[in-house]
């Protein structure tokens, strides 16, 4: 017998959306969660995909807001013209998977996936994202921090979809850094992840800072233990302020992949390669403009 399957590719935003108010629906983007999921069985149910959809495809900066739609892939993120601040995003696209998934995968069912391994959830935290969430009588647009409700949970209502991802204009300063740890250099889901968005003065230190953490709990975690202690430091001196004492708001787990202990001590470290990385390239720009 042959699996039955309602499949609709929507031709426009309003068909999309008009479609989910009538009946529940898996959203079909790049499909690199979708068809995993499967285990090799049949694409069954009620699907739509919202891969044609132009408007969903656009990268743009309006007034005080970049949007990320929802069907952007993070080959388009990589090869996109957008301010420094999105180093550490454009960082994390290189790092999911392969060049082919990078070309079909996006941004937003990364998101939607809701991984505690997420890739684009530490990066976008650092940017202060928020989520826009559509239906056809209403839209809203939270926090990516209260869009992340667990492990594959979000917080999408019945009749809603994501039509993308809106970071402030104010939180696009500064340089930003992104590390995935491993056991392999690609093509691996992450230990640890860190982010790094710093700001610093003509003296070298540290005004503003956005720390987050990916993989080592449930929901990938701001540092504002982290934040609070590195702000007014001069950038050369950060990486030895930090301690495993400002990582206690993390709950790393055992699994196959690390050990808990591992997980702490490996994002610790990581996150002291950065700084004195970001430290390093400060220096290199600053003796540019001599």
């Amino acid at each position: 017998m042959i699996p039955e399957v309602d499949f609709l590719r929507a031709k426009s935003f309003e068909e999309a959306l008009f479609a989910l108010s009538r009946e529940p629906r898996t959203i079909l983007a790049g499909g690199t969660d979708v068809f995993p999921s499967l285990k090799d069985g049949p694409l069954t149910g009620k699907i739509l995909d919202i891969s044609g959809i132009r408007e969903l495809k656009m990268i743009s900066n309006q007034k005080d807001v970049w949007r990320i739609g929802a069907a952007v892939t993070w080959q388009d993120l990589i090869m996109a013209d957008l301010p420094p601040a999105f180093t550490a995003l454009k960082l994390a696209a290189a790092e999911v998977g392969s060049t082919q998934i990078q070309k079909r995968a996006t941004l937003v069912g990364n998101l939607c996936n809701a991984s505690p391994a997420a890739d684009g959830i530490p990066v976008l935290l650092i940017l202060d994202a928020e989520v826009e969430l559509m239906s056809r009588s209403s839209t809203r647009r939270i926090p990516l921090s209260s869009f992340i409700l667990g492990n594959r949970k979000t917080a999408i209502k019945e009749g809603e979809m994501v039509s993308a991802i809106c970071i402030p204009s104010k939180s696009t300063s500064g340089l930003s850094s992104f590390l995935k740890l491993g056991a392999r250099r690609y093509l691996v889901i992450s230990i640890g992840m860190i982010a790094v968005l710093i700001n610093t003065n003509e003296t070298g230190m540290i005004t503003n800072i956005a720390v987050a953490i990916g993989a080592c709990s449930e929901i990938a975690q701001r540092m504002p233990a982290v934040e609070k202690a590195l702000e007014g430091v001069p950038l050369e001196l950060a990486p030895e302020i930090i301690s495993g004492t400002h990582f206690t708001n993390l709950s790393p787990i055992d699994d196959l992949r690390s050990t808990s202990v591992y997980r702490r001590d490996a994002t610790l470290l990581g996150l002291k390669k950065l700084l004195k990385s970001q430290f390093l390239l400060r220096s290199c720009d600053d003796k540019s403009r001599l």
